[in-house]
């Protein structure tokens, strides 16, 4: 939990009104959270910074004041995806399936968060780097930025609910494409296919990203917690269960041969050599 106290190794706002955690840091502006991912040098999603995100996440939450959120990466991504090195750390399927689980619930929660959420996304955003921003309730991307779920190239399979995001927003036939090629689309294809709300020059994202959340903003507080509690029910009960699905599916995958050879080829900047 993120407190005053210099001694728990977490700042509370400093003096030009940031908190500075250890992967991110945090801001308010015109009731507007600004949620910057600092986890150089490509932002990759860990479990610290999981746990930093959601005590953020509590933070807004608790305080009310804010009406909307931006999640942007600082540096040359957004995400380029989850730290591959850190799932080889584990020893068994149910250790694979409870970190894909951690960050589903995580994402969950942002998806139904009581404020909307709005990526700002340029670089890469790649893997669970992807499934962070189909987390959020409005993506703004660049031209030439690059998203995809390449998975599948390194033996594995989504786990942050990719497999079940994707295609409500894109249709099943281009998310059977993008997941099973592995293929990366750029910002402009992103928009086309309804991934994307708005495609936007780099230099303009910043200011495209806040001139929407002070849009929203401008709105009464009660209509837009309304809003964020109605839209979820379009959503079948079918979701849960493929999102249970998928943390299953991905703890088996991982534990297999050609899973360790995809992760060792990443490790070793080679193709994969695959025996089946």
């Amino acid at each position: 939990m993120i407190t005053d106290n210099q001694n728990n190794g977490l700042s509370f706002f400093d003096k030009k009104g940031m908190i500075k955690l250890k992967t991110l840091s945090y801001q308010e502006v015109d009731l507007i959270g600004i949620l910057t991912i600092k986890h150089p040098p490509a932002n990759v999603l860990t479990n610290e910074l999981f746990d930093e995100l959601s005590d953020v996440l509590d933070l807004i939450e608790n305080s009310q004041k804010m009406k909307a959120v931006i999640i942007k990466g600082e540096g040359k991504f957004f995400s380029a995806g989850a730290d591959i090195k850190q799932f080889t750390s584990q020893q068994k399927e149910s250790d694979y399936q409870s970190l894909a689980k951690k960050g589903q619930q995580l994402f969950h929660r942002m998806e139904h968060f009581h404020i909307p959420i709005i990526a700002s996304i340029h670089g890469a955003a790649l893997g669970g780097g992807l499934e962070l921003a189909l987390g959020c309730h409005l993506r703004i991307v660049t031209k030439d930025a690059k998203l995809g779920l390449p998975e599948l190239t390194l033996g594995l399979i989504p786990g942050y609910g990719g497999s079940q995001r994707l295609p409500q927003l894109i249709g099943s036939a281009k998310a059977y494409e993008m997941i099973l090629t592995g293929n990366m689309i750029d910002g402009v294809e992103a928009e086309r296919l309804g991934l994307a709300n708005q495609v936007v020059e780099e230099e303009d994202l910043d200011h495209v990203t806040t001139k929407i959340a002070k849009q929203i903003v401008d709105k009464s507080r009660a209509s837009i917690q309304q809003v964020m509690k109605l839209i979820p029910y379009a959503k079948t009960e079918q979701f849960s269960k493929g999102i249970d699905a998928e943390a299953k599916a991905f703890g088996k995958v991982f534990e297999t041969a050609e899973a360790k050879e995809g992760i060792q080829a990443f490790i070793e900047k080679r193709k994969p050599n695959f025996s089946d």
